[in-house]
């Protein structure tokens, strides 16, 4: 492992942009299907790793809803939690807000409950024994009509305390956020924070429509908002954070190369970014390679790294006193650690 490699594991940071259904690795994919009698339409891990050669964000949806088929149990969602957390834990990752979409289950006939009590007990596991704290943002199905986000948020009324927030995932194009402008008033209204995914394939109105209409705390990705300067202003100046993933990005063909990747320019334009996995099993890396190879391609500094990390924890929705203890962490990391020998 080369010095800035090992310095990038060892600083503190948290993820604030991971599907945990896209952490589904081929391995634990066939191994639920056998304990749940599934059938799958590969043959082997080498087959469904194959089939991972996506054109666009579409092709990728496709492959991932019918890869969440095996998840049926709550010890799944639990198993599933569990090797996201182990990988991350080798990342210096301390802190985890967790996308999942209930949709994707609750349409198949998994119980609600099932899913939430798995990925709780995953959670609760994590925090134990590896010192990861999470939280959970109920994410809605962009593809599904406002009518099924507002049957998902009655569906989690008993599980509000230990939802963070509710987010908006799913196809992009076609699907603008104001779509979604009622349902995420009601879930303001019940005390839950707000992001949306805006800006990875669809245009920069969308973008601001997720500012102006839904009212976000978070956008997640919004590369697309470089495009229009004034949208950039009004982000910077509102102090909004981006949660950015380079190597989805990649994969997903939104940028051609990581060196072409605009987290660079989003950093020097004052844009709060931050580095994050997106769907691991899916795009290439956890959260660690993200940002080692993000690190290598754009040639980030040692402050820029350091910004980054600090970003993570300033964009979470982590209480005050919890952010505190992780600056300080960063600095003191920061203090004692150097990349360049």
């Amino acid at each position: 492992m080369s010095d800035l490699a090992a310095f990038i594991r060892g600083l503190p940071k948290a993820e604030l942009h991971l599907h945990i259904e896209g952490s589904l690795e081929p391995e634990l994919m066939f191994e639920l299907a056998r304990r749940n009698g599934v059938a799958l339409p590969f043959a082997s891990v080498e087959e469904v790793r194959a089939a991972y050669a996506f054109s666009n964000l579409q092709d990728f949806l496709d492959i991932y809803y019918q890869g969440a088929g095996v998840l049926i149990t709550e010890r799944d969602f639990h198993d599933l939690a569990m090797a996201y957390f182990r990988r991350v834990a080798t990342d210096g990752c301390r802190h985890v807000e967790l996308f999942f979409d209930p949709q994707t289950h609750t349409d198949r006939g998994i119980a609600f409950s099932t899913v939430m009590d798995g990925l709780l007990a995953g959670m609760a596991e994590a925090e134990r024994d590896l010192g990861i704290t999470s939280s959970l943002i109920l994410c809605f199905l962009r593809h599904l009509d406002e009518a099924a986000a507002f049957a998902t948020l009655k569906a989690a009324e008993p599980y509000l305390d230990r939802i963070v927030g509710v987010g908006l995932d799913s196809s992009e194009v076609g699907h603008p956020p104001l779509k979604f402008a009622r349902v995420f008033a009601a879930a303001r209204a019940k005390g839950l924070k707000l992001v949306a995914h805006a800006g990875e394939e669809g245009p920069p109105e969308y973008v601001w429509e997720a500012l102006d209409i839904l009212d976000v705390d978070r956008i997640d990705h919004g590369n697309r908002a470089l495009e229009d300067p004034a949208l950039v202003k009004r982000l910077v100046h509102d102090g909004k954070t981006l949660t950015v993933c380079p190597l989805s990005n990649l994969k997903l063909r939104v940028v051609p190369s990581l060196k072409d990747h605009p987290l660079r320019t989003m950093l020097d334009l004052g844009l709060k970014a931050t580095i994050n996995s997106d769907d691991p099993a899916y795009f290439g890396g956890y959260l660690g390679q993200n940002w080692i190879q993000a690190a290598d391609a754009l040639e980030l500094s040692l402050a820029e790294l350091i910004t980054l990390a600090r970003n993570s924890f300033t964009g979470s929705f982590l209480p005050p006193e919890a952010v505190a203890r992780h600056l300080a962490a960063i600095d003191a990391y920061a203090e004692g650690s150097s990349p360049y020998s």
